[in-house]
């Protein structure tokens, strides 16, 4: 091994590389560009995905991501003496019995949904709002900035307490003022203030206050009716299939035709979120592909340049030659020169690639909405990185190297 790489050591091995590089210095530095761009694209498209992922983890790390929504709607198709066109109304009994009935499932949260004009002083808005349990934490925490979410004691009492949003406290309240235990009108009726969290947008309607479900039954007199209901999957059962089962069952209670598919509305977040993971995988893989092919693009470049070098030195290496150089030593001079370029560049690629992550995640950092989080690469990708680019290097190093030695010693001499 060590007779192998022994040359590696040698000192006037290296002042060859110094002295070739010096004789061209521009040509040389033109050659890196293509590997510095390649590498800096690579690790600048990696670190971005990584951001994205990182946000994306951030943002519904309090969602359970095998759920769905399930509401009712309009019938589309007749069945059993009743016509097309009749609402389908979902019940709190009808919680209850997806529970008991359907496999897989982990958690039903009911939930209703209405329009309430939220006024304050002189600020005013129209805003959807919702009546929630407790258990709403289990599924989809809030992300609370201030204040806390509604507990038992709201629901059993009927509390009039609202759980805002920050775009609501925005609308209502003055810059840096405590909207906790401020009242604000909900329909005209005062309702206290007990948080503020930020809204998080996964596809679905933006919800902008809480309530307790209770007090929402009361205020807008629903009886025992609810809109949609939040279902969630035991992990190990595939949330879509759940899905499908609890619409037929809901079919089966309502008597709606099975076929009818217009009956029930649904959201899969599920489905959104394998939707997302596919995406960054389909990103990932586009980053190693641009980021490879501008690599060898590049170290393409630098075999370009080498054989218009080895073609310049031709009487020196007849020299050589004569000298008693065998071609294996001239071979691995040059195939260490492309190396040598293709390391340089590609250590300054992952320089620059790091110094522009870096700027990223500070101007997220001093941002309301980031969209990425801590956009990095692991030390794994780093050495990965250079392994290819030394492979590469070595690889198209070998076609200069095979045209230095593929000349006799002779007409080297006369080369002119």
């Amino acid at each position: 091994m060590v007779k192998i790489f022994g040359f590696l050591f040698d000192k006037d091995t290296w002042q060859e590389v110094q002295g070739s590089l010096k004789k061209n210095t521009l040509r040389s530095i033109l050659t890196m560009v293509g590997v510095w761009w390649g590498i800096l694209l690579l690790i600048g498209l990696l670190g971005s995905a990584r951001g994205i992922e990182n946000n994306f983890n951030v943002l519904f790390e309090d969602f359970a991501t095998n759920s769905v929504f399930v509401g009712g709607g309009k019938t589309s198709m007749p069945f059993k003496g009743y016509e097309e066109g009749r609402p389908v109304i979902l019940r709190l009994d009808d919680v209850k019995k997806v529970e008991e009935n359907v496999e897989g499932i982990e958690l039903v949260v009911p939930r209703i949904m209405g329009n309430a004009v939220l006024s304050r002083k002189i600020f005013s808005g129209s805003f959807n709002t919702t009546g929630d349990f407790p258990i709403l934490n289990e599924v989809a925490k809030p992300d609370l900035t201030l204040g806390r979410f509604i507990n038992q004691s709201d629901i059993d009492e009927q509390k009039k307490v609202v759980v805002i949003s920050e775009d609501v406290y925005k609308q209502l309240f003055e810059k840096d003022e405590d909207p906790i235990g401020e009242l604000i009108s909900v329909s005209k009726t005062n309702f206290k203030v007990i948080g503020v969290f930020k809204l998080v947008n996964f596809g679905g309607p933006q919800l902008d206050v809480h309530m307790p479900f209770t007090t929402f039954q009361q205020l807008y007199n629903r009886g025992d009716r609810i809109d949609w209901m939040m279902i969630t999957g035991k992990p190990e059962y595939n949330i879509n299939q759940v899905e499908a089962d609890v619409k037929l069952l809901l079919k089966n209670l309502k008597k709606v035709n099975p076929n009818d598919n217009r009956a029930f509305f649904g959201f899969n977040l599920g489905d959104r979120f394998s939707q997302f993971t596919g995406f960054l995988k389909g990103m990932q893989f586009l980053t190693w592909f641009v980021g490879i092919a501008t690599l060898i693009a590049g170290v393409f470049a630098i075999g370009s340049i080498l054989l218009i070098t080895v073609k310049e030195r031709t009487k020196e290496i007849g020299i050589r030659r004569a000298l008693g150089a065998t071609p294996i030593m001239i071979k691995r001079q040059i195939i260490v020169e492309s190396v040598t370029l293709a390391i340089i560049a590609g250590f300054i690629g992952i320089i620059s690639g790091g110094v522009i992550l870096m700027l990223i995640n500070n101007a997220m950092l001093n941002s309301n909405e980031p969209w990425m989080r801590n956009p990095s690469v692991s030390i794994g990708m780093v050495f990965l990185s250079l392994l290819i680019v030394v492979i590469l290097g070595t690889l198209i190093g070998l076609i200069p190297a095979n045209k230095a030695t593929s000349v006799k010693p002779i007409d080297a001499l006369r080369e002119e």
